[in-house]
């Protein structure tokens, strides 16, 4: 029974598991004791391992190579094992009649044989398909799953153009005093790295603000610590004091606040504007939504107007618009933005320093330079992490950070290396992951991995790792 050395706890589900194995013939016959008593010793030697592991502080892929033979994850192994295996035996207990005898080797023979039958025509009929090769898949993948249609692309750039049109002559309305420069569209759907479909963007109001009466403090010089945060300070109080700027009402402690700011806006605009008299002038249903994460910052919901007294069936037909106000004081741009989202600042006044530009800039010209397909596979990636519920977290932060990463090691980016700068990236992915680190490309002290859990972490881990063999199942 192996009970010395073993922990509180897993006394009674050794006992209760010995007990079935040894009752099992009697309930589901010997096939199913066998392949019954197969299962639980799998699921013995990956706790004992988990056990010495621990003990010996042994790497995260081992435990992600140990799980794949199971085909589990990790969470449910460590939550809910127990709960499967009495839940499985109680359901074959229930069907099983302790008074009939075990069914008769010909029936059984019989009965085997036409599930082989079956099985094969099966395979046979979905051989074609199987026939493919990686190369030939993601490229299937990209154009049926992956890509936008430029029409629909077109008509969601159209739609956001025309909010900010009516979001700004509203603004120059309602307070003609304060200093706004014009809304312009920004994002992934600008730069056509959106996938699947069209569904979200963002306008930038950029704020007009005096560079004689405002300096911008890195947060590395500050108790903030963090590279892409930024303070907005107030200069020269002493020859020009408060009431100087328009901004000047926005101060906190000297500084300029960002959440403050992005407040004002909010309640401006969600609280004054006639959401039923835009929705009615753009021909679509115009209405404010609350973040999800309690952000201050504007977040508005487009959709056609047909369906204002109903869902939409399909996701794809909704664009999410949220307005940002931007200030640049020299060479500096920051944008009051969900800083908490990415960096978990201690500080909700600070700037939040984006570095999208520089990264989609960097794809792009580096494409261009070689013909490569890193844009390509930066948008499968990202395909895929959206349709898998365990990869999902990672966004194009992420993906994009890595395939820069990727660029650095790898020379050949040519539509025939598609598949192998693919599998590559997983590979490097699962590196990253398995260290716990993802250096940020322009600001390595930055770890795009510290905003998740180590549960999150051990989740993606595994999925990836059962890539890394059948990349197809990344594909579905």
């Amino acid at each position: 029974m192996y009970y010395n050395g073993r922990r509180r706890g897993q006394d009674g589900v050794g006992a209760v598991l010995d007990f079935l194995l040894a009752n099992a013939r009697l309930v589901i016959g010997v096939g199913g004791a066998a392949i019954l008593g197969i299962a639980t010793l799998a699921v013995k030697r990956i706790i004992e391992r988990a056990g010495r592991r621990a003990e010996d502080n042994k790497p995260m892929t081992d435990s992600w190579e140990e799980l794949s033979l199971v085909s589990s994850s990790p969470k449910l192994l460590k939550k809910g094992i127990e709960d499967v295996v009495m839940k499985k035996i109680a359901v074959a207990t229930r069907k099983a009649d302790l008074s009939q005898p075990l069914p008769a080797a010909p029936a059984l023979e019989r009965h085997l044989s036409e599930r082989v039958c079956v099985s094969a025509e099966r395979a046979c009929v979905s051989a074609p398909r199987v026939c493919l090769t990686l190369q030939e898949r993601l490229q299937q993948y990209y154009a049926s799953r992956v890509c936008v249609p430029p029409p629909v692309t077109m008509q969601a750039q159209r739609r956001a153009l025309e909010v900010a049109t009516e979001i700004q002559a509203f603004l120059r309305t309602k307070h003609p005093h304060m200093p706004l420069g014009e809304l312009r569209l920004a994002g992934s759907l600008l730069d056509d790295l959106q996938v699947i479909t069209a569904d979200h963007t963002s306008l930038l109001v950029h704020l007009q603000v005096e560079e004689s009466l405002w300096s911008a403090v890195r947060g590395e010089d500050t108790f903030l610590s963090h590279p892409q945060l930024f303070l907005i300070r107030r200069e020269n109080l002493e020859y020009f004091p408060r009431g100087r700027s328009y901004w000047d009402h926005f101060l906190v402690g000297g500084y300029l606040s960002a959440r403050l700011v992005a407040e004002q806006l909010a309640k401006s605009v969600t609280e004054a504007m006639n959401w039923p008299s835009l929705s009615g002038s753009l021909g679509c249903q115009v209405r404010p939504v609350l973040d999800a994460h309690g952000d201050a910052s504007i977040k508005l919901e487009v959709r056609p107007s047909d369906e204002e007294e109903e869902e939409p069936e399909e996701e794809e037909e909704r664009l999410f618009v949220r307005v940002l106000p931007t200030l640049c004081i020299g060479d500096e741009s920051v944008c009051a933005g969900p800083t908490h989202t990415h960096t978990h600042a201690p500080c909700e006044h600070a700037w939040f320093y984006s570095l999208y530009p520089k990264e989609a800039g960097l794809l792009a010209s580096l494409d261009q330079s070689d013909g490569g397909v890193r844009r390509k596979c930066l948008k499968t990636l990202k395909a895929v992490c959206r349709t898998n519920p365990t990869l999902r977290p990672l966004s194009g932060r992420h993906l994009g950070n890595l395939l820069l990463h990727l660029s650095d090691k790898a020379t050949d980016w040519s539509e025939e290396a598609f598949s192998g700068r693919f599998q590559e990236a997983i590979e490097e992915l699962i590196g990253y992951l398995e260290i716990g680190r993802l250096p940020s490309y322009f600001k390595p002290a930055v770890n795009l991995l510290q905003e998740f859990s180590e549960d999150d972490i051990d989740e993606m881990g595994f999925m990836l790792y059962c890539a890394v063999s059948q990349p197809e199942i990344l594909l579905i």
